[in-house]
This record gives structure tokens, sequence and C-alpha cells, in this order.
């Protein structure tokens, strides 16, 4: 069933309540510029943001050269794979299971900016295991979801006090751990007007079924999430803004299944909603990682959209 704007309002008010105890919503943010790299196609500033009041958060933001006043901007989400050292470098840097030219270049060549800051415990922040920050917050009435979270929604309000940012043009992005948050920041901030996931749609009834549930890391696991919300029902949130998912059939991560499941579910929510064309799904008979082909689908759909 297709919600109504209020009842999206409603679903989105309830989901964020799951997170746990959060700073408010409306702090106001600040931002200290720490220093910036010319990089060729894009400048680099990097930043320390005011976000949550409980700990400062390094952060990119790389602006292209030869940009109009203002830009459209990526958020860029990195992703987890266990490594707790790379965090926001990932946006500068890239992976080795993504493709080999970076998001910063390849954004910055079509004139789009990015922001991507260190989750809690990666990069500048890391220092903690997993395993002990998660039994700290849980202890305190959070879990790590949450903050992690609230972080990338409050990194939204940052890009939204920028004059060289073109505030309608939000898009969020990100692999893995990034694709899962790219999903849960568009679902809960309306002024993402694009989303961009890549192998992490993860239907949470399949993950049980196909007893996968320990190839996520322990952050990912909401209290009660279930009572209340599917994967399908949460990205149905998101509608009818534009939202392409790609997949491999062979992740352990994403069982075909439960692809099956979300894309049934979300083309006729889009389709309800008038916009069929804004949802996609591109399936591929690879695992875990980021191909040529996905990432020329995900540049065609940003141009398209963004």
């Amino acid at each position: 069933m297709t919600l109504t704007t209020e009842q999206q309002a409603k679903e989105r008010g309830l989901l964020y309540s799951l997170l746990g105890d959060l700073p408010p919503r409306d702090k106001e943010v600040s931002a200290k510029l720490l220093g910036e790299e010319d990089c060729g196609s894009y400048v680099l500033e990097r930043l320390l943001l005011d976000l949550n009041g409980v700990e400062p958060v390094p952060a990119y933001f790389t602006r292209p050269v030869g940009a109009k006043k203002s830009f459209p901007v990526v958020l860029f989400n990195h992703s987890h794979g266990g490594n707790y050292t790379i965090g926001k470098d990932e946006l500068i840097s890239g992976r080795e299971y993504m493709q080999n030219l970076p998001y910063a270049q390849v954004l910055a060549e079509q004139g789009w900016g990015a922001l991507a800051i260190d989750a809690w415990n990666f990069g500048e922040r890391r220092g903690r295991t997993e395993s002990e920050l998660f039994k700290e917050l849980l202890w305190r009435g959070q879990v790590l979801w949450g903050p992690m979270v609230y972080d990338s929604l409050k990194a939204v309000d940052y890009l939204l006090t920028r004059p060289d940012v073109d505030g309608n043009r939000i898009a969020t992005l990100g692999m893995s751990m990034g694709s899962t948050m790219a999903w849960w920041v568009a679902a809960l901030e309306p002024r993402v007007k694009v989303c961009v996931d890549i192998c992490c749609l993860t239907d949470f009834e399949a993950l049980i079924e196909t007893r996968g549930l320990d190839g996520h890391g322990i952050y990912y696991y909401v209290p009660g999430l279930l009572k209340h919300f599917s994967t399908a029902s949460i990205n149905a949130l998101i509608a009818p803004r534009p939202h392409l998912s790609v997949a491999g059939n062979y992740d352990l991560l994403t069982p075909p299944k439960g692809l099956d499941r979300v894309d049934a579910a979300l083309k006729e929510v889009y389709g309800e909603m008038g916009a069929p064309e804004a949802w996609r799904l591109i399936r591929y008979n690879t695992g875990h990682f980021e191909t040529a082909a996905m990432r020329y689908e995900i540049l065609q759909f940003l141009r398209q959209w963004l």
C-alpha cells in the first residue's frame, strides 16, 4: 500500500525512534576548515565538523574545479570491509572491491561535489573495537547504528549551510555498509533527492532464512526493527524520489530471494506513485564488489536525476 505524505512522515518518525537515545535532531552544526589541497579535478577540503555535540567528526569535502556558483553534491558513505583505518579516505583513495577511479575524481569530472565523514569507530575516530563501542552504547540506551545514522543526517544539514552547494540537488551513495547508510539516510531525510546503493540492499528476513546474520557487523542491528519494518518498507519511504540499487546475485550479504522481494514491493510502490522509472534494481552475476558495469549505470543514473 502506498503511503500518503503524512503517513510517510509518521513512519519516518517511528523508524528514527528505534535508533535509541540521540542528540536533538535540530542541533546546530558547524565546521572548522583544517586545510585545502588541489587534487587536479577537485579541491579537497579537510574539515572537522561539529555534528553531534559528543565528539568532533573528521570529514572531506571535494569541490569540482571550475564549478558554477553552486553545484550538486553527493553524500558519500564509506564501507566497512573489516578495515577501520580507512573511513572517509575511501572517497579519495577507493577500495580494493571498488572501481579503480575513486568517486571523488569521477564525481568532480561531472561537476559534482562530495562530502564524506568518518563514521563512528572508523578513520580518525578509531581506537575502540566495534564490539566495545556497541556494548558501551547499549548500556547508555543506544545502538551503534543510531549515532552513525544521526551523524549522516546531520551531514546533510551541514551541506545545506554551504552557499556553494545546490540544496535542491543532494544525492547519497555508498558501497556495502555505505549502501545501507545511503538508503537509511534517504528514507529518513526527504531533502536527499537521489539515492544510489551498491551491494547491500539486504532483505532482513532473507538474511535470517539463509543464516547470513554474521555476514554483517554488529553495528547493523537495531532492536525491535522487524516488529515494525521490512527492508522494503524502509526503502518505500524514499519513493517517489529516484533510487538505483545495484547488486550481485552471488553476494551472500544480499540473498537473491530477498532482492526479488524488495524489487517487487518497490516496483508496486513507485508504480502507484506514478514514478515507475525512478526505481531501478540492476543485478549482475557477481559477488560483493563494484563492477565497471555498475559504475557505468550509477553515473548514468546520477546524470539523469541529479
